[in-house]
């Protein structure tokens, strides 16, 4: 009994050593074996994240993209259903027609008003005429009734005929007047019908513009991360479709202690290994480093507390880049960041080997 527990314990030393040594030694090719000058840290590759949204609540009618696949800027993804708003159209253009219908009707009222106020006019003048030819007959009756040589009833024919084309001429003056009103009132019309095409137009226009964002288009070169709907769905205005990564804003972050992330400049060149690739290296540089440490102490009093300050720091891999080793960049895929500190610094060779 007493051998088999010794020979128990001897297994589970020796697999304790066997553990240690194989810890030891992965530690020494990972963190040991890199030249100083040269900071490591791990993380996962990250990309700004762009949702694909119905400006306007409707139906989707088809999804012309994938989970996974690669799209490029312009790229049709999805197409709302357009029944609702060419009825729309149909309904704005008809308008349309009417309201241009009806400035031709206002034009032809004017014309009409301004026949009628010529007309008028001349009216009041043949009024002005008989007025004047009245009064004349009527002051030569009166001075021939006072030498007697004209009846009275003749000076009262004149006198009555004297006030009859007064009234005539005041009613060719109101009838002017009128005629003046409406050519006003047929230009306010052909006014309001020129606002009414004008809004017809722009009823049209708007229509248009629904109709040309019912196609959803990608607005940047990307990855089809996953499906938020299905076609036939119906999504209301803002409604999430399709999740778009961008692949022109790719990065993994990382964090480093406070002697390291010291030294680290934006700009400052970093080799990243991915699990996905672990045989090449993915260039990159720092495009942020944070000014406030993420993982803090409830406090610092020493020098080895300050050291547990971590920073964080992210690594942009550059749209040229991208472009190339697409193929390996994804996102959530795990990986080392190394960061040349030290630009005098050479890469070692197993940071050196380019993705192809």
């Amino acid at each position: 009994m007493a051998g088999k527990m010794m020979t128990r314990l001897g297994w589970g030393v020796a697999l304790a050593v066997v553990a240690a040594a194989g810890w030891l030694a992965w530690k020494n090719s990972t963190t040991d074996a890199l030249p100083a000058g040269i900071a490591s840290g791990n993380g996962r590759i990250e990309a700004t994240e762009i949702d694909i949204a119905a400006l306007s609540g409707g139906r989707i009618a088809a999804i012309g993209a994938e989970e996974g696949q690669f799209v490029r800027k312009g790229d049709v993804l999805v197409q709302m259903d357009l029944l609702q708003l060419s009825a729309q159209k149909r309904q704005a253009e008809a308008q349309l027609r009417r309201a241009r219908i009806g400035v031709e009707t206002a034009q032809s009222l004017v014309v009409q008003a301004e026949a009628q106020h010529k007309a008028a006019q001349a009216s009041v003048e043949q009024a002005h005429a008989a007025a004047d030819a009245a009064a004349s007959r009527l002051a030569r009756n009166e001075e021939l009734a006072q030498n007697n040589i004209v009846s009275q009833q003749v000076l009262d024919d004149a006198r009555a005929a004297g006030r009859q084309t007064q009234a005539g001429l005041a009613l060719s003056q109101a009838n002017l007047a009128a005629a003046e009103a409406g050519i006003s009132s047929a230009r306010a019309r052909v006014v309001d019908a020129e606002a009414a095409v004008d809004a017809a137009g722009a009823a049209i226009e708007a229509v248009d513009v629904q109709i040309n964002d019912s196609t959803l288009e990608s607005p940047r070169d990307g990855r089809v991360q996953y499906r938020i709907a299905q076609e036939g769905e119906v999504v209301g205005a803002g409604g999430r479709i399709l999740n778009l990564v961008d692949l022109e804003d790719v990065y993994m972050t990382f964090f480093l202690p406070t002697s390291q992330a010291g030294l680290v400049e934006v700009g400052a060149e970093v080799r990243l290994i991915l699990d996905a690739a672990p045989d090449y290296a993915v260039p990159a540089r720092v495009s942020y480093v944070a000014d406030v440490a993420q993982f803090t102490p409830k406090t610092v009093e020493t020098a080895d507390e300050r050291e547990k300050l971590m920073f964080r720091i992210r690594a942009r891999i550059a749209p040229d880049l991208l472009r190339k080793y697409s193929n390996y960049v994804k996102t959530g895929v795990p990986g080392m960041a190394y960061l040349r500190l030290d630009p005098q610094v050479d890469w070692p060779e197993s940071l050196s080997r380019l993705a192809p």
